[in-house]
């Protein structure tokens, strides 16, 4: 496009807005979706997969929400083949929270999975729900294997000839499959490392191997047993978990450690013994970019880091980790809570010693490019949300407007550390939001009468409407504002010289859920 094409979009004098739909056009022309900056996620899954076609198995539909469940489905079929691209076993899931995504990985792919979030809380209820799963696991087990064999007997009585057919086609399926992951296991990362670079051209990987041990094969025919698996699901949440909680805070207690070693160890050896390798450790660690991995996961591989939804700077430092240290192979980053970002040049102070969430790319670096707290709160919105009748509140909003207004004018107050948080579903009216808010914000609110605060809810209660209007146009520009932060992120890659392969995927349907675009990166091959 010319230069000039959206030059009459704002008035050259006062800077104002004079053209609405100009810039709705210059804001979606400078989107993710329209800049061909991104990669179809069904490209790169061919590429990954080459003559490999994809598994199917258990449902998260049952067990998470539906937001959650497309995002888990999504995101662990292509971390998945990306592992299996580099041919690693392990991932670290950044900011597991409540674990949906590193368990999935775990049970329906055979990955071993470290959790790192930063909330005891998180690794404590991990913790109990792994107390619960154990105590459940065995009889799931069992009543599947007894389910397994009841079925073939009864298709055996049933229709004898179609039974052998059916069933020497479904135990070669299995075969081929367990042979497939047997064989994982025993070659070396040598063997399954992919060629020098990312060439767009899948490993192929030999699957007939034709000694197969009956615990493999069982449990090859457990995991086909959806129906089994989600009945266990539906008791407890999917974290599918072995828990071993690791922060630097936890040190002094050497006697707990060594136990919690020794009890990783034993798992360990059980494991391998019964070809059940999937495995998922909640660990509490507060990650930063000079976080080593190593203190906090003692048998740290060949692996690959993940995060779904990863807040504010911990997504760029996922990036510098990812790009610092040898062990990790590839990363898949989607990051979210634009508004958290640290930003370089948005104070005056310089600090080059401190790591920024934005600029990370030097290119903006050297420009001193800087958003500031508006435009980043703007990249949050939704469009896609907003597109499909999903309307702004605007009441709340207008209720967090007046409100800024009062706590300037009344309490002189213009800069707080503190948060409204989410006061308006709480509250039964403007006044009940006001007083709730100032408690939160430890503001007196006796000098306050009820009168004076209705005041100021009429006074601007006429000027609703165009506050509609400026966050409608808030929505719009809020595409252009998050693919600069993702350029940032992807540039940044491609300034590093041990990256093969990395780009921007549309990862999600954005009505589900809006941070829908992963960053996702694959290290050079050393050559032997």
């Amino acid at each position: 496009t010319d230069d000039d094409t959206f030059s009459n979009v704002f008035c050259e004098n006062s800077k104002k807005l004079i053209d609405v739909h100009l810039f709705a056009l210059a804001a979606q022309y400078y989107s993710v979706s329209n800049l061909g900056v991104s990669t179809p996620l069904e490209d790169l899954l061919e590429a990954l997969r080459g003559d490999n076609q994809g598994t199917t198995g258990i449902k998260t539909d049952e067990f998470m929400n539906n937001k959650k469940s497309h995002e888990v489905q999504v995101m662990s079929e292509l971390v998945d083949n990306i592992a299996k691209y580099c041919g690693i076993k392990q991932v670290i899931d950044i900011g597991s929270g409540k674990g949906y995504l590193s368990s999935f990985l775990s049970m329906q792919y055979n990955l071993k999975v470290y959790g790192i979030d930063s909330s005891d809380t998180t690794t404590n209820g991990a913790h109990e729900r792994n107390r619960k799963l154990k105590k459940h696991w065995r009889a799931y087990q069992s009543r599947a294997r007894a389910n397994v064999e009841s079925q073939r007997l009864e298709k055996a009585n049933d229709r004898p000839v179609q039974s052998e057919i059916n069933c020497k086609a479904i135990t070669e399926k299995l075969l081929n499959k367990t042979s497939s992951l047997q064989h994982q296991d025993q070659v070396t990362t040598q063997d399954l490392a992919p060629p020098c670079g990312f060439t767009g051209i899948g490993t192929s990987e030999s699957s007939k191997q034709t000694e197969v041990d009956l615990a493999s094969r069982t449990q090859s025919d457990e995991s086909e047993l959806s129906e089994e698996v989600l009945a266990i699901l539906n008791v407890l949440p999917a974290d599918a978990v072995e828990v071993f909680s690791s922060s630097r805070s936890d040190y002094g207690e050497l006697c707990e450690e060594e136990k919690e070693q020794r009890k990783m160890a034993s798992l360990k050896a059980k494991a391998s013994k019964s070809r059940e390798s999937n495995l998922y450790f909640p660990l509490t660690s507060c990650i930063t970019a000079e976080t080593e991995l190593s203190d906090i996961i003692r048998d740290l591989e060949d692996c690959m880091m993940v995060g779904l939804h990863t807040c504010g700077d911990l997504a760029a430092n996922t990036l510098r980790i990812f790009t610092a240290k040898p062990e990790i192979k590839a990363v898949c980053s989607v990051g979210c809570c634009y508004h958290l970002l640290s930003e370089q040049f948005e104070n005056q102070e310089d600090s080059p010693e401190e790591v920024w969430g934005f600029p990370m790319c030097q290119y903006l670096k050297d420009k001193g490019w800087c958003c500031g707290r508006n435009a980043r709160m703007s990249a949050c919105l939704a469009l896609e949300r907003v597109a499909v009748g999903q309307m702004l509140p605007t009441e709340s909003l207008f209720y967090r407007a007046v409100l800024q207004v009062i706590i300037e004018e009344i309490y002189g107050v213009t800069k707080s550390d503190r948060h409204v948080g989410k006061t308006f579903s709480k509250s039964s009216s403007f006044i009940d939001y006001v007083r709730k808010s100032l408690k939160k914000l430890e503001l007196d609110d006796s000098k306050l009468p009820d009168s004076c605060i209705m005041d100021y809810y009429e006074k601007y209660k006429h000027r609703m409407n165009e506050l509609e209007a400026f966050n409608m146009l808030k929505v719009v520009l809020a595409p252009c504002i998050e693919v600069l932060i993702l350029l940032d992120r992807l540039c940044y890659l491609k300034e590093q010289d041990n990256i093969a392969w990395s780009g921007l995927v549309k990862l999600f349907d954005p009505v589900k859920s809006p941070r829908c675009y992963a960053v996702i990166a694959l290290k050079k091959q050393s050559c032997s």
